[in-house]
């Protein structure tokens, strides 16, 4: 039995601990908190994903979210390619432009950026450090990883004074952490399955946990969306008083794929509105997909613009233009040809099976697969047995991960074709290598953290144009 005494020993305040005085260490730190990133099953409740708790952490390091202008962006896929077109746009008009999103490919501080470039090692150990008393203190209720990473980019926007800041939701809306924030315009990118051990087995239930977001007099817009996701947004939208628009709807959107000598295979898109009319842009991103977030991107530029920010629409322009993305259709090798895609459901690997086929000229494709257990498996499987003659099964470390073995069983019982199985990433490229000649692509696809993988394997591989045989 546990006395009284005893009980409140335990919740006492820790001890003050030691400053954390190297990066590495402040990692430790970090990452010694709850991530849910890294878990396989997740409640999702108040609980657990709590905004009272991260409301409470930023009181204690000052509210620094509130000073903030922000744009905010929920969706299944799609999120981080039109915050960093928006993003990119705003800092081409001299505004100074934050930039939060997640996940990270490689380094932890890609999530945190102003005007393109990451935080230092030295800042974020000094945010840590800042942050680590007050989340020491908070013994009852313990903040975790993300949250804790979201307020240090909170304090890092304001601190820095950047005019704007782009933020994209982790999970769902309604209880992520950025969700604390009133912005100037809700975004909201193309809604299908995904995290239903999380925001629910149907895509209404996944779209009322997007919608979480919408805040009373703040401008929405979003992607056309499939009727069920859409007719949940626009009750969402009526309930919370929040004024909603669609591309290709509300907001005159076109977009129409072509391919010249001069400039190769390209998307151009059309949005027009009564503040803006841009015409025939080309969309800096490889896609119909990206084509689709560029439109959303441009809209919510638009909202910004009526609302008194200071936009040059041929600058933002030339801001779009010079847009690069890691880890979307990105490729690592040219010969052999490796390309890297972060496509992690069902309707984000038929978007990039869509898009090798439109822009990539391929003999036959060898993929690489690997994927968290708890995502819509099925949904993927069926998708890349559209595109790919040959797939690789395999899996990253992490406890998420999905058995390469089970994804192999379920691909040849849908497929009715045989496929390969590695248990690291190293030793399927391998198999995949060997089978792949010069006309041939290799595809790594299933999530972010086998796209990072792949990065830094192909880094330390250094296989710059290593010889591929012809077809034979």
């Amino acid at each position: 039995m546990v006395s009284a005494t005893s009980s409140k020993a335990s919740l006492a305040k820790p001890a003050r601990r030691a400053p954390i005085r190297t990066y590495d260490a402040a990692l430790r730190y970090l990452f010694s908190h709850t991530d849910y990133e890294q878990m396989l099953r997740v409640r999702y409740n108040r609980d657990t994903f709590s905004l009272s708790r991260m409301e409470g952490l930023l009181k204690k390091l000052g509210d620094p979210h509130k000073g903030l202008r922000c744009a905010h962006v929920a969706g299944t896929k799609g999120k981080g390619s039109t915050c960093t077109m928006l993003a990119s746009m705003l800092q081409a008009c001299d505004h100074k432009v934050g930039l939060y999103t997640s996940p990270h490919l490689i380094d932890l501080r890609e999530r945190i950026r102003i005007n393109g470039d990451m935080i230092t090692q030295a800042a974020l150990t000094r945010y840590i450090n800042r942050v680590a008393p007050i989340v020491d203190d908070m013994v009852r209720d313990k903040p975790t990883f993300f949250e804790i990473f979201t307020a240090i980019a909170f304090c890092y926007f304001a601190d820095e004074g950047v005019d704007l800041a782009v933020l994209e939701t982790g999970l769902g809306g309604r209880l992520d952490s950025t969700n604390v924030v009133k912005p100037l315009v809700c975004g909201v990118t193309s809604i299908s399955m995904d995290h239903m051990h999380q925001l629910g087995a149907t895509i209404e239930l996944i779209t009322t946990e997007k919608a979480g977001i919408f805040k009373s007099g703040v401008p929405a817009v979003s992607v056309p969306q499939r009727a069920e996701a859409k007719s949940v947004l626009k009750k969402m939208a009526k309930a919370s008083n929040t004024p909603l628009l669609f591309t290709g709807e509300n907001i005159e959107f076109s977009f129409r794929f072509e391919s010249s000598r001069e400039t190769g295979p390209q998307t151009r898109i059309c949005l027009t509105t009564p503040n803006s009319q841009f015409e025939h842009l080309p969309v800096p991103l490889m896609g119909e997909h990206q084509a689709v977030n560029c439109g959303l991107a441009l809209a919510m530029l638009d909202q910004l613009k009526g609302q008194g920010v200071k936009i040059d629409d041929r600058q933002a322009m030339a801001g779009l233009a010079k847009v690069k993305l890691e880890g979307r259709m990105e490729t690592l090798n040219d010969s052999p040809r490796i390309m890297v895609d972060g496509a992690h459901n069902g309707a984000s690997v038929e978007a990039l099976m869509r898009a090798i086929g439109q822009y990539v000229p391929y003999d036959s494709m060898v993929v690489v697969f690997g994927c968290a257990a708890d995502k819509d498996i099925d949904g993927m499987l069926d998708q890349i047995m559209r595109g790919a003659d040959k797939v690789v099964f395999t899996k990253t470390d992490t406890a998420r991960a999905a058995r390469p073995e089970m994804l192999a069983d379920r691909y040849e019982e849908r497929s009715g074709k045989t496929a390969q199985v590695a248990q690291n990433l190293k030793d399927a490229m391998r198999i995949a290598l060997n089978a792949i000649t010069r006309e041939d692509i290799l595809c790594i696809t299933g999530s972010f953290y086998l796209v990072g993988e792949a990065k830094k394997l192909c880094a330390t591989l250094n296989m710059g144009d290593k010889t591929v045989p012809a077809k034979r």
